[in-house]
């Protein structure tokens, strides 16, 4: 959630705590609202008690009626007083909080006793940024027909629209675009709305602002492309959408070091994959070094150990993603490419926890002795990668296509003695699978 709803949040939070500990100059009032007591709240007021007290932690009466959500308990301070515009200790107004409700009928009443459309929080965030976000499209609509200022910023820079594609909120969207929003705009952190949309989730959003002529070139904070942002966060209907409009060279290298056709494959949605084939993505096309600075190397110097050029048919493998490592195959994927440090397609789906991964994998390249540059091979792969519940269907597909268990690798350890001194559950696997032609386990010495 964006750091303007998230204050919102905080100061619920300390409106509800301030329930049990009123501390202003009406204490049968603020019970009465804290209980939802309406008939209690009318007598209060009506007997004398001040409908704009403030109670505990700055709170305001209306504030704290707000936070019961109880329509009829805001109207009874409206209508006896209660000032809508008052903002609390914090600086949110009563309006500000309804929209982060998102209650249509309170925000109404607020509305109704001319609350202000345009008063901000203390960051800059408009009632009208807020109700975009968490209210209904009906709601928007109407305060932008009070006013509300669709180019109001907070202080990152974010506009009502940026607020609303941030939830997805379409209709809402519309709405601030036919009143005038600026579809181009950037934060100060340099994302327009249609990136927002993105991170949303919901392909609609972005089908929105593509529609209504967004830039898809627009470059966000470390050089990001709004395809790369979509593959990132996984949203494949809003990369196709932006791969339909031609929105990136399919053979730029993020800052992970992949091409859009290696995302597409890890995350093994097969029509994103089949797209970006069809529109000129290379099958054979290789990853770069990451750029990206990793926890241990920033605080210990330690990278980690480095990524050799794969093709997306290496990472459709190790992600266990069968589909995807089928229409690149039949794309002219190179089935016999070995990496640097003796990668092939086999070792790789061997990482994967998918055992269909892996038949098709030795299908392309029918080796299940095939080994890596430290002398690892598939069943090597698997014993070192711990358990998991596809664990024993891996090892049985290993033992069809004979992989052996007595194979040593560089170190001068065999399949059989990882077993030997792995987890109960692994070797149990494994020795169900290789019953018959697993090697007697010895003990190994490392002196």
């Amino acid at each position: 959630m964006l750091r303007a709803a998230a204050y919102l949040l905080a100061a619920t939070a300390m409106a509800s705590s301030a329930s049990a500990k009123p501390a202003g100059p009406a204490p049968d009032l603020a019970r009465a609202i804290a209980a939802d007591d309406l008939a209690s709240a009318r007598a209060a007021l009506t007997t004398g008690a001040n409908p704009n007290a403030v109670f505990g932690y700055g709170e305001t009466a209306l504030a704290r009626a707000v936070e019961t959500q109880d329509a009829a308990m805001v109207s009874l301070l409206l209508g006896h007083g209660a000032k809508p515009n008052t903002a609390d200790a914090r600086g949110f107004t009563p309006l500000i909080l309804a929209c982060e409700r998102g209650n249509a009928e309170i925000v109404s009443a607020l509305l109704d006793a001319k609350a202000s459309v345009n008063t901000a929080a203390p960051d800059g965030t408009t009632p009208l940024a807020v109700c975009a976000r968490f209210s209904k499209p009906a709601t928007v609509s109407r305060m932008l027909a009070l006013g509300a200022k669709t180019g109001a910023a907070d202080e990152r820079g974010q506009t009502p629209l940026m607020w609303a594609a941030s939830s997805g909120n379409v209709e809402a969207m519309a709405a601030l675009l036919k009143a005038g929003a600026q579809i181009d705009r950037t934060t100060e952190a340099g994302f327009t709305p249609l990136f927002f949309a993105i991170k949303s989730g919901v392909p609609a959003a972005t089908q929105l602002l593509l529609d209504a002529g967004a830039d898809v070139a627009h470059r966000g904070p470390e050089n990001t492309g709004a395809l790369q942002l979509a593959l990132y966060q996984k949203n494949w209907q809003a990369a196709a959408m932006l791969i339909e409009r031609g929105a990136a060279d399919l053979t730029e290298r993020d800052r992970n070091g992949n091409q859009p056709l290696h995302a597409a494959a890890a995350g093994g949605d097969g029509e994103l994959v089949a797209l970006l084939l069809e529109k000129g993505a290379d099958p054979n096309g290789l990853t770069a070094p990451s750029r990206i600075t990793w926890v241990t190397e920033a605080n210990f110097g330690m990278p980690p150990p480095p990524v050799p050029p794969t093709p997306p048919l290496l990472t459709a493998a190790e992600h266990g993603q069968a589909d995807a490592m089928k229409i690149l195959a039949d794309a002219g994927a190179d089935k016999a490419f070995v990496a640097e440090n003796g990668n092939n397609v086999v070792l790789a789906a061997a990482h994967s926890h998918s055992p269909i991964a892996l038949e098709q994998a030795l299908a392309m390249a029918p080796d299940a002795n095939v080994a890596d540059a430290q002398g690892n091979t598939p069943l090597h792969v698997l014993l070192m990668g711990g358990f998991h519940s596809d664990l024993r269907a891996m090892f049985s597909v290993l033992a069809r296509h004979g992989a052996r268990t007595d194979i040593p690798n560089e170190k001068g350890l065999t399949a059989a003695q990882f077993a030997e001194k792995g987890l109960t559950v692994v070797r149990e696997a494994y020795q169900q699978a290789f019953a018959d032609t697993a090697s007697p386990m010895v003990a190994v010495s490392h002196d």
